[in-house]
């Protein structure tokens, strides 16, 4: 079917002019930005390849483009991205683009590292980063700004200034989002922030901003509160439930609990555990295991993004560079930023 489409046929699906058509496919003048929506989503959705994709196909000139996320287990956060890529794959694949998946444990530097070398060394022509270690992401985009490699950071983003784009939440603003959440009808309380025990150096930490934006809220509009950190691993249960014993011994006057991460369904369990009640827990992501929680009443509200849509529209912006020589038109390219509660998680 897809041999039989014409420029005309885009033409007429997507409302615009068949020389408009040949300016998108050929990267031939400026085109409006809407406009170029209108044909490059008829061009998806129809599977046309016009001659200049023909072309680098009949030449062997096919393009890759590498995604770098961790690996996941069912229901993990990064699981959601997995839609995303499916996606990106069926996007670009009328463009002869191939998405490959480079995985890697994102409790391990040593295992990042390897999926860095896996990456550079295969030397894609584009590559979707969802930065862990600062150091090692630093060194790994260092060395693809060597070869002419385009990346686009996804999820979070670290200050580098030869990214090609960043799709994600803002993730400062979710912080100070965050607090004004937590402290907006009971202001001046002490806040327990519950971390993840990355790697035993502490090295890998990709909330940081977000972090840095809860911590410049409290400042400002709550000054004197307390925020003592506990870290837990998301590895060992038992130690996690002697872990948090021990911490809210400590500190038997906090009834707010924050994570920055996607597991504050692990605080909800604990919480459950022991029968504690009339807690504010704010935590990120809708997972099932958070959501779950949050129905239950041990979560107050989630802060959500679409890590999907985040992968997809990187993998998308990469093809225009790659295939059409078109560059996002954005820089950071912030997504929204959702509150969920009990009472409207069943529509999100």
């Amino acid at each position: 079917m897809a041999d039989k489409i014409t420029i005309k046929d885009v033409a007429r699906l997507s409302g615009v002019s068949k020389g408009t058509v040949d300016r998108v496919i050929h990267n031939r003048g400026e085109v409006a930005k809407k406009s170029y929506e209108k044909v490059m989503k008829v061009i998806r959705e129809l599977g046309y390849e016009p001659n200049i994709f023909a072309s680098m196909l009949a030449s062997n000139r096919a393009h890759e483009i590498m995604v770098l996320l961790p690996e996941w287990k069912e229901g993990e956060f990064w699981e959601l991205s997995e839609g995303g890529i499916l996606r990106g794959e069926e996007d670009t694949k009328p463009f002869g683009v191939r998405v490959t998946r480079v995985g890697y444990d994102q409790y391990d530097l040593e295992a990042f590292r390897a999926a860095c070398d896996r990456v550079v060394e295969a030397a894609p022509d584009g590559v979707v980063i969802a930065p862990m270690y600062l150091d090692a992401t630093l060194q790994l985009t260092g060395r693809l700004r060597e070869k002419g490699i385009p990346y686009i950071f996804v999820d979070s983003r670290i200050e580098d200034d030869g990214y090609l784009a960043y799709y994600g939440m803002p993730m400062y603003q979710s912080g100070y989002l965050c607090a004004y959440l937590m402290t907006e009808d009971r202001p001046g309380r002490d806040v327990a922030i519950v971390r993840i025990l990355r790697d035993r150096g502490r090295i890998s930490d990709p909330t940081v901003n977000r972090r840095a934006g809860f911590m410049d809220y409290m400042a400002e509009h709550c000054p004197g509160s307390t925020l003592p950190n506990v870290f837990i691993d998301p590895t060992e249960p038992e130690s996690i439930r002697k872990t948090l014993d021990e911490f809210f011994a400590a500190h038997p006057d906090i009834t707010s609990i924050v994570m920055f991460n996607s597991r504050i369904h692990l605080v909800a369990s604990w919480l459950e555990s022991r029968g504690k009640k009339g807690f504010r827990v704010i935590g990120f992501d809708n997972i099932p295991a958070n959501v779950a929680a949050l129905k239950r009443g041990s979560v107050t509200m989630l802060i959500t993004q679409h890590p999907d849509e985040q992968v997809r529209n990187a993998i998308k912006a990469l093809s225009d560079v790659i295939v059409l020589k078109k560059d996002p038109p954005k820089k950071d390219n912030y997504m929204h930023m959702d509150v969920l509660t009990r009472f409207n998680c069943e529509y999100y």
